[in-house]
């Protein structure tokens, strides 16, 4: 598993692509479980518990979806495990760093700096979720950044229509 982590975050540092991970359905089962616990924990700092859960089982779901869809459409359905894995398993890793910086965004202690690091890792997200999408597709860059783009902005929108109460939209 030690294997599994460091090509996450050689993906995390553009090192790596999807194509590095196997493609093992038993790999994608356990990072499933791992991205719900990680967005239960962050979610659940400001929610109670039962929102906090269904809200990360939406969020491995548009996951899913989103990289089920975009490589039916674009003809690389072969890419699914390795691709999804990539996914879950680097949005599990940032959203543990991020961890920190939202628990004290909540008690207010270093707002400032948490909003500021919590920006950086959103950017962050959106970089290495960009990257996944080239090398799964074999699109540019502007492209996939692109496509990254609307994926999380369209995840956000569905959350927030979800859930009022989390985005704080009721």
């Amino acid at each position: 598993m030690f294997e599994i982590i460091k090509r996450l975050f050689d993906i995390c540092l553009f090192t790596k692509g999807p194509q590095n991970l196997p493609s093992s359905v038993w790999l994608l089962r356990i990072l499933v479980v791992i991205d719900v616990i990680v967005s239960f924990l962050m979610v659940s700092i400001s929610t109670d518990w039962l929102t906090s859960l269904l809200q990360a089982i939406v969020s491995v779901l548009l996951i899913i979806g989103f990289s089920w869809l975009m490589l039916y459409v674009g003809r690389r359905r072969e890419r699914f495990y390795q691709t999804t894995t990539a996914l879950l398993g680097t949005d599990a890793l940032i959203g543990f760093i991020a961890l920190p910086g939202m628990a004290s965004m909540m008690i207010g202690k270093g707002i400032l700096l948490a909003f500021i690091v919590t920006i950086g890792l959103m950017i962050w997200h959106w970089a290495v979720t960009g990257h996944i999408i080239r090398n799964a597709l074999g699109q540019s860059l502007t492209f996939s950044l692109g496509l990254a783009f609307l994926y999380i902005l369209g995840s956000y929108q569905v959350i927030a229509f979800l859930f009022p109460e989390v985005a704080g939209t009721n």
